[in-house]
């Protein structure tokens, strides 16, 4: 039997004028983590699709060995069949069904015809069980967190009876907790001799839980490396991606810190649903021209409903609190009060909340100020064209003209996207959730670049973010909120990731 449980040789796949892959080469041993790392657009997801038949024998080139024998799929059901299954970054459960009836959807228990649902449930609690969850089958998907229900999408693939479990950004959505837990999940299942692909862009979590990793850019294989043998570093994989050392994971930036912008006073929001649950409580902070401040806080610590609430009352129920803009109160009762006021909020779900991914570049970025090119009720299409042109080159976005989908970018220049329409509204205070959330280090560089940009311009910008190390290396003071609280505030010269953490643990001390 070969040490290799999958091998795939000179895969090459092209599109209408691109050469997605070119003569790619994976092979991965029987029983290991092996991680596949690449900048978005690199074609890391488009060989997952070869391998995994969404791409059909006959639309590639190059052959796939798996389990020792030749394969050739034509579907996802045929790869399926054999043991491979693929978990995408976005997640492919019902949320209106239950646990057990997403476990099973497609492969239901039934007998004479008929769903038994005594067997559904009873199987699904042992799969339930093997990813370390104890909830109710019977539960509906949709009242699970992200995180139960990635673990979930992997209880069905072990009903599947998988020899090889691909998971794509499997914890870009997860928080701290969660994610170690999967990781220690995966760790477990190759205890029970189950293979791992993974791809992220968390080099650390690669670093921790990988036994090999391939690095793949521009559509071709670069290298192979054993974690241990080769003694692999982040920086070695980020050389690897990019092509060039990456000397600083940040950009340089001296700060120029003027009066004060922005503020928040004794915010206090409720949950939309649950009346009576407090999310915020009695949050206070501020933000001064040309300053990047953070905020930083566990999942539920509710850092976006604080934002989301400030941001015209687009979060919450009995929103109370008061907001300045340079001394003077204003109010925002709704998203077009907030913008009307020079407030941007750039949200965490870009492709749900912040693009509508079935239009162009062009009338994406002219959509939160279309009365900047109206006239008489007529949006003028040249200029809203010739506008969208000026942020396609300043921003750097990949594409060749403005008229391609968004939904067709890569994470990275989707979120140049989104900067561009709030940034053509011409805001005085930049809100923006997560905005390096599950793009590449490049293009990360590329953004914390446009931040600076901004903060230079005399902007005051927020930035939410789950990576202290990001916030510390961006932000010039960092706000932490646990429990809907502010529990402290640090200036980057002084804070640390375990001092953050320790604010970010507090209960009770609010600081105002």
């Amino acid at each position: 039997m070969s040490d290799h449980i999958l091998e795939m040789h000179s895969i090459t796949k092209t599109f209408p004028g691109v050469k997605a892959l070119q003569d790619v080469n994976l092979n991965v041993k029987r029983g290991e983590i092996h991680a596949i790392c690449g900048e978005n657009g690199a074609g890391k997801s488009t060989l997952m699709k070869v391998l995994s038949g969404v791409y059909p024998n006959g639309t590639y080139d190059g052959e796939i060995r798996f389990d020792g024998e030749k394969v050739e799929f034509s579907s996802i059901n045929d790869s399926e069949e054999k043991g491979i299954v693929i978990i995408h970054q976005e997640l492919a459960l019902v949320p209106y069904l239950s646990v057990a009836e997403n476990i099973f959807l497609g492969n239901e228990r039934a007998r004479h015809g008929l769903v038994d649902w005594n067997k559904a449930n009873s199987e699904a609690a042992v799969l339930l069980a093997r990813v370390g969850l104890d909830e109710n089958p019977t539960t509906p998907i949709g009242q699970l967190g992200v995180g139960k229900q990635q673990l979930v999408e992997i209880a069905k693939a072990l009903s599947k009876k998988v020899k090889l479990l691909i998971l794509d950004e499997p914890t870009a959505a997860l928080n701290d907790s969660d994610s170690e837990h999967l990781l220690n999940l995966l760790r477990h299942l190759q205890g029970q001799g189950i293979t791992s692909i993974m791809i992220s862009h968390k080099l650390n979590e690669i670093a921790e839980i990988a036994n090999s990793t391939t690095i793949i850019r521009d559509g071709k294989t670069i290298e192979t490396l054993d974690m241990v043998e080769d003694n692999v570093t982040q920086d070695r994989i980020i050389k690897g991606m990019v092509g060039r050392d990456l000397e600083h994971r940040y950009p340089e930036h001296v700060s120029h810190i003027g009066e004060e912008v922005f503020r928040v006073e004794d915010w206090h929001v409720e949950h939309p649903t649950q009346p009576g649950r407090v999310v915020v409580d009695g949050a206070s902070f501020n933000v001064r021209a040309g300053e990047i401040v953070g905020i930083a806080g566990l999942m539920g610590a509710g850092r976006t409903e604080l934002a989301m609430s400030v941001f015209g009352r687009s979060y919450g129920r009995n929103v109370t609190g008061k907001v300045f803009l340079h001394g003077k109160e204003i109010k925002t009762r709704s998203v077009s009060e907030a913008i009307d006021h020079g407030l941007a909020y750039a949200t965490e779900d870009r492709k749900t909340y912040g693009l509508n991914l079935i239009e162009d570049i062009r009338r994406n970025i002219s959509a939160a100020a279309l009365s900047k090119l109206s006239k008489a009720g007529w949006v003028n299409g040249n200029e809203e064209i010739k506008v969208a042109e000026e942020y396609r080159r300043s921003m750097n976005i990949k594409s060749p003209t403005v008229m391609a989908l968004t939904g067709k970018l890569s994470g990275g220049n989707q979120q140049k996207v989104v900067l561009s329409k709030w940034i053509y509204t011409d805001p005085e205070v930049l809100i923006l959730d997560e905005p390096t959330r599950g793009i590449d280090v490049g293009a990360k560089y590329e953004i914390y670049t446009i931040i600076n940009k901004l903060a230079d311009a005399g902007k005051a910008v927020v930035v939410i973010s789950s990576e202290l190390p990001e916030l510390l290396g961006i932000c010039d003071r960092i706000y932490t909120l646990a429990f809907g609280r502010i529990t402290g505030v640090q200036e980057r010269a002084v804070a640390t990731p375990e001092s953050l953490m320790e604010l970010m643990t507090k209960e009770k001390e609010t600081v105002r």
